[in-house]
């Protein structure tokens, strides 16, 4: 358990020292990493890390433009709340595989990690690529970055960024390949749930934009069990 526990640290340390997170950002990482690790392996580390980077990088393109809009995120990046509203879930769906040993956690895990980085990757390439968003409710037209918009530009990224990261799952040996797409799938489905919540409920300031992450995970989550659940 060393060992995990160095890979852990190292992995807060990084997250902190590139500004991907602050100092409560770093230590729930930390959290959600040796849960992660502890309960599924190197290979839900490998999938942890290929969220990390995909997200970290879409934050950092365009962020000039994104700086202009008023929609950059914070400089010393993502707090406590944060991380856990986007990775919370899938360390509980590690711990329910390493309680229960049923393969359909993993898959649940695989598809929340998918949505949390199919959700950043389609909001931050879509802020820095789209002139223009369309409400997802509605389909008017509103500034990008507006809670609930969608783009053309930002929603196929954030499609290619869900299979990226159900790719690394079963790469990583931890989710049979025939399940990738069903993790990638079901995490587009969440990032969807996530801006149709947008709309309705975060630009009234009925749900914070942690709680309405925090659906999207789970959304993703719940539809990832069920399917694979059901093909066996």
């Amino acid at each position: 358990m060393a060992w995990v526990a160095g890979v852990t640290a190292g992995f807060a340390i990084l997250g902190y020292a590139v500004r991907g997170v602050n100092r409560s950002g770093a230590i729930a990482g930390a959290a959600v990493c040796l849960a992660l690790f502890g309960a599924a392996g190197p290979g839900a580390f490998a999938a942890l890390l290929a969220v990390f980077v995909i997200t970290w990088i879409a934050t950092r393109v365009g962020r000039a433009r994104k700086v202009r809009l008023g929609t950059a995120e914070r400089g010393e990046g993502r707090r406590a709340s944060q991380v856990l509203a986007n990775l919370g879930v899938a360390a509980g769906c590690a711990a329910l595989y390493a309680l229960r040993g049923e393969a359909l956690w993993l898959v649940a895990m695989a598809a929340a990690m998918a949505e949390a980085a199919a959700d950043t990757v389609s909001s931050e390439l879509g802020q820095a690529f789209s002139r223009r968003a369309l409400l997802i409710t509605s389909l008017e037209t509103v500034p990008p970055g507006t809670d609930g918009g969608i783009s053309i530009r930002g929603t196929a990224s954030g499609v290619l960024a869900a299979g990226l990261v159900g790719a690394v799952c079963a790469a990583a040996g931890l989710i049979p390949q025939r399940l990738a797409a069903v993790a990638a799938v079901a995490g587009v489905a969440g990032m969807l749930v996530d801006s149709l919540l947008g709309a309705c409920f975060e630009r009234s300031r009925q749900m914070s934009n942690d709680a309405v992450n925090f659906a999207g995970t789970i959304t993703a989550a719940v539809l990832g069990a069920l399917v694979a659940g059901w093909r066996g």
